[in-house]
């Protein structure tokens, strides 16, 4: 039998870690800070022991603000990256706005956003007033600027921009409002994500002078970042891979990062956990930072980060999330699902993040008035927590920290509906199935697994979600539009339904107060009221 020439992906990852280390003098294991000591230690099987905290499960609803520089320009995510691609929509706007990307790239739009209007304090109130129960602040992007105070990130939010530590600020916030407090890292991606940075025009009068990702030190007195290296943002000084491959596999063309890369990663992770103490840390990556190169970054991180916890609350209170989980590495951390649901009720808890609009603010979206509406938003949290999970919206802000008025109004009426059905959603538990009707036969497919996190076909009256008290003594039917004919019939509640043998002592409408009913074999029969307690679907307190 002929052997194959191949080399494994395995081994090409590994081979190419080592020869990145070797080019930077840091050849052999990677030179980490210690980690908090505790019960969880940096392997799979330790942190398989990891429980999720009480309050996660409790919460269900939280806001995300998924700002930072990239919404100075107001046009859309991976700003930062598009711009450097000649002939995308956001190079052409980036040389009337800007100028050239060789002179004025990336760095000089941080230097232009001011975040002059960032109240966190006001909008966290708000938040809070209309439902979120938790928060999360963006805390880095791909584009590796550091939104806090970072002792190993130059490029921070304290140093240069706003002058003010974004993260700080969100922390003390949401201390004083009562809210729990998350953080969410996307840095990891810098190295590859920044490449086109290394780039120049093709064709035209700047044709082949190179973009700004190139730049050094040195390159910079005299102007406004003299003192500062390019390269501590761009991280650059590297052969650019031939794509963008989200699992670091060399095989499929990716660049791998090298050590010192991968060190300062650590310790700018590190230091945000230990100085701003959020509940919860949610990394845009497969499984952990790095996997796929190495796993030594991320499980050093959580056992880190649960190891402090345990010290800080007496218990481990620390939520980490990744994606693209195993049923093992659930275990682990708390899985999330980036823009879908779940298709079913998961054994343990997970979170969606899902976004209103496109991640970064788009003042295009605004202007066309295509953000999610409020009635879609319940209906997607009806479901996600029917099946175990909770939803973390994001709601991007302006460049100036204030949100728009659309944005206002959708969440005010996302609010109005949790004051009226609030007891169907908080601190509740999946019930034994989790919903009936046309909308759980045919579910739409998701981007990144599961469902799509908004149906696109209508939902009926015949559409409903079902979940129930802690204690199980009351479950609660969420049906998700109201029937023309003012007539609900529940078939899971059927006289001789399995999942309710027992009898039914009384039905309520959420908002309204108690209902006549009648329950045969085909299931249970309300008339709802000629006035409706909420605009948007509406909550049953079945006991």
């Amino acid at each position: 039998m002929k052997r194959s020439s191949k080399i494994p992906a395995a081994l090409l990852l590994a081979l190419s870690l080592a020869a990145a280390r070797a080019q930077t003098g840091t050849a052999g294991a990677l030179k980490l800070p210690p980690i908090a000591s505790g019960p969880f230690k940096p392997d799979w099987n330790s942190l398989t022991n990891y429980q999720t905290p009480e309050w996660f499960r409790d919460a269900k609803f939280g806001i995300w603000a998924h700002w930072g520089p990239q919404c100075e320009p107001e046009h859309g995510d991976w700003y930062a990256r598009s711009m450097y691609i000649r002939g995308s929509a956001d190079y052409k706007s980036h040389l009337a706005e800007y100028g050239h990307p060789s002179t004025n790239g990336f760095k000089d739009v941080i230097h232009v956003w001011k975040a002059e209007h960032f109240d966190p304090d006001k909008l966290l109130a708000f938040y809070k007033e209309n439902g979120a129960k938790y928060f999360m602040a963006l805390a880095n992007h791909h584009d590796n600027f550091d939104n806090f105070d970072s002792k190993f990130q130059p490029w921070n939010s304290v140093a240069i921009g706003p002058h003010k530590d974004l993260i700080g600020g969100w922390a003390r916030a949401a201390h004083k409002s009562g809210l729990r407090f998350a953080v969410s890292v996307h840095c990891s991606r810098a190295w590859s994500w920044y490449e086109p940075a290394q780039g120049a025009d093709s064709e035209g009068p700047l044709a082949g002078v190179p973009y700004d990702g190139k730049l050094t030190k040195a390159d910079g007195k005299g102007l406004w970042w003299d003192g500062l290296d390019p390269q501590d943002l761009y991280a650059q000084n590297h052969v650019p891979g031939k794509t963008l491959n989200w699992d670091w596999d060399p095989a499929k063309g990716s660049s791998v990062p090298d050590a010192a890369y991968l060190e300062k990663y650590f310790k700018r992770v590190q230091q945000l956990w230990d100085d701003y103490h959020p509940d919860q840390i949610y990394f845009d990556d497969s499984v952990l930072p790095f996997h796929g190169v190495t796993d030594e970054i991320g499980l050093n991180l959580a056992a880190h980060f649960y190891n402090s916890s345990i010290r800080l609350h007496g218990r481990n209170e620390a939520v980490m999330n990744n994606k693209m989980l195993n049923e093992m590495q659930r275990q682990a951390m708390v899985y999330d699902i980036e823009r879908g649901k779940a298709e079913g009720i998961l054994p343990r808890p997970w979170q969606t993040d899902t976004c209103i609009g496109s991640w970064h603010y788009d003042q295009a979206i605004f202007k066309n008035h295509r953000y999610k509406s409020a009635a879609s938003v319940i209906r997607m949290l009806a479901d996600i927590v029917s099946k175990n999970g909770n939803l973390m919206l994001s709601v991007p802000l302006q460049r100036d920290g204030t949100p728009d008025a659309d944005e206002i109004e959708i969440l005010k009426g996302i609010g109005a509906w949790l004051k009226v059905n609030g007891d169907a959603i908080y601190s509740t538990r999946p019930w034994k199935i989790f919903g009936e009707g046309p909308s759980t036969i045919s579910p739409e497919k998701g981007h990144f697994g599961g469902q799509s996190d908004v149906q696109k076909a209508p939902f009926t009256a015949e559409d409903i979600r079902f979940t129930q008290s802690k204690n199980g003594r009351m479950i609660y039917a969420i049906v998700l539009e109201f029937p023309a004919d003012g007539k609900v019939t529940i078939k899971s509640l059927a006289s001789d339904a399995p999942n309710w043998p027992g009898k039914i002592r009384s039905v309520r409408l959420l908002g309204a107060g108690k209902l006549e009913y009648t329950r045969d074999e085909s299931g249970l029969h309300l008339t709802l009221p000629a006035q409706r307690p909420c605009a948007t679907a509406f909550a049953l307190k079945i006991q």
